[in-house]
C-alpha cells in the first residue's frame, strides 16, 4: 500500500469521498425491513413526467448507437427558453461533471477558488482535485455571506461558488446582495451560480443571474439540472450557461460522449412536460408549509428554505436521530457532515410521507427524552 501511495498525486491523498444518501434497497436489506421512504437526496418525490419516461422507451431501442455528442436539440430548446444560443451551453453527465470540467479547465495548482461553508461538497471536490486551494467563508445566519467573500478574494482567486439556493440550508441569496457583490469581483475571476433548485424559489428577490451571461460584461457560469424539480437524477443530465468563449474552453476539457442518449431524449421530452413542473412545484410549496406547521407544534425550529429540502433543528445528536429514523423506514440526512451536529436535512415529500416522517420524528424525540 505505501509503494502504490507514492505513485498517487498529492491532491488526491486530500480528497474525501463522496457519501451519497442511503439507498432504499440497501436499508431495506441491512434492517429487514419494507416500504422504507428516502427523504435524503432531495429528489422529486413524484417521479419524472410521463412523457420523458415514454421518451426513454422509445430511446431504448437505439441505444447501439453512440449519442449526439453535441446534445443539439436538447441545447436548441433550452436555447429557446432562456433567450441565448447554442453555444452558451454546456451539458454534463449531471451538473456534477460540469463542476468537475470547469475545475479542470481553469484551476492550476496553487489557485484558489472561494467556497462558503457549509456548501454542496462538490465545489471542494473538484477543487481540490486538480490541485487547487479552497477558501472557505462561514454562512451568516445560514445564509451566503457575500461581502465577507468579496473580502477573501485575492491575486490566487479564480473561481468563485454560489449554491442559491444553498444545499445544506435552503436559503438566498437576493438580487441586490449578487449586485453588489459582482461589483466587487475581478474580471479575471470566474463566479459558478449554482442553481440546481432555482425551480421552487417563490421569493421575489431572487437573482437574474442570466442577465450577466446575456450581457456578458462578467465572467460567470449557471449550473442547472434536471435530477430535481424534473426527476430525472437517475440519469444524470445538467446543463450550464455562460458566455460562448468560457463554454468553447470547458468543452475542450469534455469526454466525447458523455451524455448518453436516454438522458438526453428523457430530458427534451421533460421540458415540454411543464404541468408535471408546476405540479411538482405545487406539491412542494403545499408540503413546505403544511412541515412549517406541524414543527413549530412540536417545538422544533428550522431555516426557512426557497429548494425542496429542510434543514431542521432536532436538539440532539443528528447521528442518533437518523439510526432511529432508519429503523422506522425513514432515510434522511445528518447534519454533522455539515457541521451541524444537531440538526437534519430533509426532502420534502409528498402528503404521505411528511406525515410519516412527523410521526417517526415525534416518536424518535419521545424515546431520545425519557
Amino acid at each position: 500500500m505505501s509503494k502504490l501511495k507514492s505513485l498517487v498525486r498529492e491532491a488526491i491523498e486530500e480528497i474525501k469521498p463522496y457519501v451519497p444518501g442511503k439507498p432504499i434497497e440497501e436499508v431495506e436489506r441491512e434492517l429487514g425491513i419494507t416500504n422504507v421512504i428516502k427523504l435524503a437526496s432531495n429528489e422529486n418525490p413524484l417521479g419524472p413526467s410521463p412523457e420523458a419516461v415514454e421518451a426513454m422507451r422509445n430511446m431504448a431501442e437505439k441505444v447501439h448507437m453512440y449519442p449526439d455528442g453535441n446534445c443539439y436539440y436538447l441545447k436548441r430548446r433550452l436555447a429557446s427558453m432562456f433567450g441565448l444560443t447554442k453555444n452558451n451551453f454546456i451539458i454534463g453527465n449531471g451538473s456534477d461533471e460540469i463542476l468537475k470540467l470547469i475545475a479542470e479547465t481553469f484551476i492550476k495548482e496553487g489557485d484558489e477558488a472561494i467556497i462558503a461553508n457549509p456548501t454542496f461538497s462538490e465545489y471542494t471536490f473538484a477543487t481540490q482535485l486538480m490541485g487547487g486551494k479552497c477558501v472557505y467563508v462561514d454562512l451568516k445566519d445560514f445564509r451566503y455571506d457575500l461581502p465577507a467573500m468579496a473580502d477573501r478574494i485575492t491575486d490566487r482567486t479564480k473561481l468563485i461558488f454560489v449554491c442559491n439556493p444553498n444545499n445544506p440550508t435552503g436559503t438566498i441569496v437576493t438580487a441586490s446582495e449578487v449586485e453588489d457583490f459582482m461589483r466587487r469581483v475581478p474580471e479575471e475571476v470566474i463566479v459558478v451560480f449554482d442553481e440546481a433548485y432555482w425551480e421552487y424559489v417563490t421569493s421575489e428577490d431572487y437573482p437574474d443571474t442570466l442577465e450577466y451571461v446575456k450581457k456578458g460584461k462578467k465572467n460567470v457560469i449557471i449550473l442547472r439540472t434536471f435530477s430535481k424539480v424534473y426527476g430525472l437524477a437517475g440519469l444524470r443530465i445538467g446543463y450550464g450557461m455562460a458566455n460562448s468563449e468560457l463554454i468553447e474552453w470547458i468543452n475542450r476539457a469534455r469526454e466525447p460522449f458523455n451524455v448518453n442518449s436516454i438522458a438526453q431524449a428523457a430530458a427534451l421530452a421533460a421540458l415540454e412536460d411543464q404541468v408535471h413542473v408546476r405540479k411538482s412545484i405545487n406539491i412542494n410549496n403545499e408540503s413546505k408549509e403544511w412541515l412549517y406547521r406541524k414543527l413549530e407544534e412540536i417545538g422544533l425550529s428550522y431555516v426557512p428554505t426557497e429548494a425542496n429540502f429542510m434543514l431542521i433543528n432536532v436538539k440532539h445528536d443528528s447521528r442518533q436521530v437518523f439510526q432511529k429514523l432508519l429503523e422506522r423506514g425513514v432515510i434522511v440526512r445528518t447534519g454533522d457532515i455539515f457541521g451541524l451536529d444537531q440538526y437534519i436535512r430533509v426532502t420534502i415529500g409528498t402528503l404521505n410521507q411528511n406525515e410519516r416522517f412527523i410521526e417517526a420524528l415525534q416518536e424518535v424525540l419521545k424515546e431520545l427524552e425519557q
